[in-house]
């Protein structure tokens, strides 16, 4: 997901309703892993943070190194002007029936960041800070939330928590200018506004929300600073159309350099 004033409905509540913007599905914004899931893209001016869920093991070729992901880690990859990376699943898992659930968050890069060198980090499940919030348990994954801080690189204010209720436990929203909920499993509730399962609801930035969950619930809230219009097409994310376009043509050309150790498939440019 690409967070950007772009996804915040910029429309008032109406009277007596919770603070939300709109409420969107799993497929329209989430991205769940699956499968081997890619062959070599290319990715330009955006973040993507990638965390995994069970007992899984996912692997990413990115800047010549290759990283596995275990429940609890964090990859983050920096796109800057430009990175071409792969990912995939181990031989040892595919070997196996098992299930691979994630969820890949898309971060715009500030302006004047976009054109950054590329960069890829790893930062294992240890390092993520752990709080428990009224009975709640919470992992800051990026930026700074009930009193914690995550190591993950930012680079502007960034939101990112993990969070898993009981049925009838309740945590407040932390304030950011731009803030959203996705449930991953379960469902919530936000004055008396429902928030099932695989959706996403947006806020605006009202103080004093709180989350409760109707049942046991394992929700991502996420969000940030305000950084702008952004384009997207395809993996292709910049505030500037004709950067989408260069990175279209170079890709379409070949202008790329390949994925150390898998560079045998490619993915042509969706027409």
């Amino acid at each position: 997901m690409v967070i950007t004033d772009d996804a915040v409905d910029d429309g008032q509540p109406q009277a007596g309703a919770p603070p939300l913007g709109r409420e969107v599905g799993e497929e329209e914004l989430v991205l769940l892993l699956r499968g081997d899931a890619s062959t070599a893209v290319f990715d330009t001016n955006l973040q993507t943070a990638v965390a995994l869920a069970g007992n899984d093991c996912h692997g990413s070729r990115r800047l010549g190194s290759l990283q596995s992901i275990r429940p609890g880690d964090i990859n983050l990859m920096v796109a800057g002007r430009g990175i071409v990376h792969s990912e995939r699943e181990t031989p040892a898992v595919t070997a196996e029936p098992h299930r691979l659930h994630g969820l890949q968050l898309w971060l715009a890069l500030p302006e004047a960041d976009e054109e950054v060198e590329p960069a890829f980090h790893h930062y294992p499940a240890a390092e993520i800070p752990s709080v428990t919030v009224a009975g709640v348990s919470l992992r800051v994954m990026m930026g700074s939330a009930y009193g914690a801080t995550s190591p993950v690189r930012v680079f502007a204010e960034t939101l990112y928590v993990e969070a898993h209720l009981h049925a009838g436990q309740s945590i407040a929203l932390p304030d950011a200018e731009e803030r959203a909920v996705y449930v991953a499993s379960g469902s919530l509730s936000a004055r008396g506004t429902p928030i099932p399962e695989h959706s996403m609801a947006l806020f605006s930035d009202e103080t004093g929300i709180s989350l409760e969950a109707e049942e046991e619930a394992r929700i991502a809230v996420i969000g940030g600073a305000k950084l702008g219009r952004r384009y997207i097409e395809w993996n292709f994310v910049s505030s500037r159309k004709s950067r989408i376009e260069a990175a279209k043509e170079d890709w379409k050309a070949g202008r790329f350099p390949k994925v150390p150790g898998d560079d045998k498939e490619f993915i042509p440019l969706p027409d």
